[in-house]
């Protein structure tokens, strides 16, 4: 597959030609698979829990993500309050469903993202940018009109409308999507959407269509998608079956950054399943699916005890 570059000035292009439709999503918001259909324009609330205005938990350096993405300088990373899911374990619950942060204009965000790059971050993350995609256009066209250069990452959920994809479709750089669920009814029960795995497929299609496999320049992710695969105990996420399809439907040389970090967090201890850490003996069986699926490229956490 042929994947473009854009230049800065394509993307400003991008922007302004999409923006108009972007918008125009939120007074009837169908800006996620939700389909809420209220006026976030006028402060109604769907199920992402927010209006139409930017709300921000942090914005900062971090270290923590996968190589290519925080290097040796860090990923300009910015925490976006609330989620469109219901995961009764996540691990980032102030921010994702208690909806901790504070409300700023797009010009706000955008001098938020050239400050991070004025710390040297190798890229602007977004983190559960799903909701906001609509604002974050405008930020985004505000920074590159102002003199932002980095790439783009956009990190979500995988819970994503592939109409907003498509407005984004040379404008982000770098797509870290999570592979959550193999079967529906581990998605509605843990995280309140009875489709995950139907709209997650084709969001990483629409994702790899954009941007292709990742390549990394000097250590750095500068274009391509990775995917994110937390494995949660008791086989709830069906990993077999989630690397099968990587492998046969977008690629095996997809990268795939395989995490065995869950720790039972926020509503957890309530299901049986998911109230202890991942066992060795489960971990060590999903790598073994990771590797007979043909995958190779990525990242592999090392087990957590």
């Amino acid at each position: 597959m042929q994947i473009k570059t854009f230049s800065v000035e394509s993307k400003i292009a991008i922007l302004e030609k999409n923006i108009p439709v972007a918008l125009a999503m939120l007074k009837d918001c169908t800006v996620c698979p939700r389909l809420c259909h209220v006026d976030r324009t006028n402060d109604e609330l769907g199920k992402c829990g927010v209006p139409a205005k930017l709300k921000v938990s942090s914005a900062n350096l971090h270290f923590g993500e996968e190589p290519p993405i925080s290097g040796k300088r860090g990923s300009g990373t910015i925490f976006l309050s609330g989620c469109n899911l219901r995961c009764i374990y996540c691990q980032n619950y102030p921010i994702s469903q208690y909806r901790h942060g504070e409300f700023y204009s797009v010009e706000q965000v955008a001098a938020m993202m050239l400050a991070l790059e004025e710390k040297n971050a190798h890229n602007i993350n977004f983190v559960t940018p799903t909701h906001f995609v609509p604002l974050l256009m405008k930020a985004m066209l505000y920074a590159y009109k102002s003199g932002l250069t980095l790439p783009i990452v956009y990190n979500s959920s995988g819970y994503d409308s592939i109409d907003m994809l498509t407005l984004l479709d040379g404008v982000i750089d770098v797509y870290m999507p999570d592979m959550r669920y193999a079967d529906p009814k581990n998605g509605l029960k843990y995280s309140g959407v009875p489709d995950y795995p139907e709209v997650n497929r084709a969001v990483i299609k629409e994702m790899h269509r954009q941007v292709g496999i990742l390549q990394v320049n000097d250590g750095i992710a500068s274009r391509g998608l990775l995917i994110r695969h937390l494995v949660l105990p008791g086989r709830i996420s069906g990993s077999k079956k989630i690397f099968n399809f990587i492998a046969r439907e977008i690629s095996s040389k997809t990268y795939v950054s395989v995490m065995s970090q869950y720790f039972p967090a926020y509503n957890a201890y309530s299901y049986p399943h998911l109230s202890r850490r991942l066992t060795k003996p489960e971990y060590d069986e999903v790598l073994i699916d990771f590797e007979r699926a043909g995958l190779s490229n990525g990242y592999i956490q090392p087990y957590l005890a």
